[in-house]
């Protein structure tokens, strides 16, 4: 008997946290078991930026963790995952997960990933980046993080908001081979001779 494909799903206080709860709808449609940790912070975030509630947000998730509780399955390297995806990465959770001081379950997660060499991706959102930002995601990106600023695709010619935070997050998804269906994809432009 085979375990299912879990992967974890990190939501911190940066803003565009329609990108976690999106994820976790896209996931709704696929045979992934999602654990969502999401950060006090994010509850903040949610409120300013969305409609939803944070129940709305956790009934997406088949598992919901306490962002306090560091005793949590998600918390062990013996967990089996395919890693996780946090959506929106906070500078502040960027920071903790990068140094390995891990002051919440999201970073602890986030940390156990990084070690077991499961892919971790980082949907970090802030701009502009100073410096330190910038080293910091190089020391991730060296540790096996893959680094995702959500950046919108043009070339899918979207007609809404929603159309760009999906492409960025199926192009997220297909880090680990999980199909979005209806992704647009670069088939070449014209050819100028």
């Amino acid at each position: 008997m085979t375990e299912p494909t879990r992967l974890i799903i990190g939501i911190s206080g940066a803003s565009g946290v329609v990108y976690g709860v999106r994820l976790l709808q896209l996931l709704q449609a696929t045979e992934v078991e999602t654990h969502l940790v999401m950060s006090k912070a994010a509850e903040l975030t949610l409120a300013y930026e969305t409609e939803y509630k944070p129940e709305d947000v956790k009934a997406l998730a088949d598992v919901v963790h306490a962002p306090k509780n560091i005793g949590a399955s998600i918390a062990s390297g013996s967990f089996k995952t395919a890693g996780m995806i946090v959506a929106p990465c906070s500078i502040k959770s960027m920071g903790e997960i990068a140094t390995g001081i891990t002051a919440s379950l999201l970073s602890r997660a986030a940390d156990v990933v990084l070690k077991e060499r499961r892919r971790l991706v980082l949907m970090v959102r802030e701009t502009p980046l100073h410096t330190g930002h910038l080293r910091t995601m190089t020391a991730l990106s060296e540790m096996g993080a893959v680094i995702a600023p959500p950046v919108p695709a043009f070339y899918a010619k979207p007609d809404s908001l929603q159309d760009m935070v999906d492409h960025s997050l199926a192009r997220l998804l297909d880090l680990y081979d999980i199909a979005v269906p209806g992704l647009v994809r670069w088939t070449g432009g014209p050819v100028d001779a």
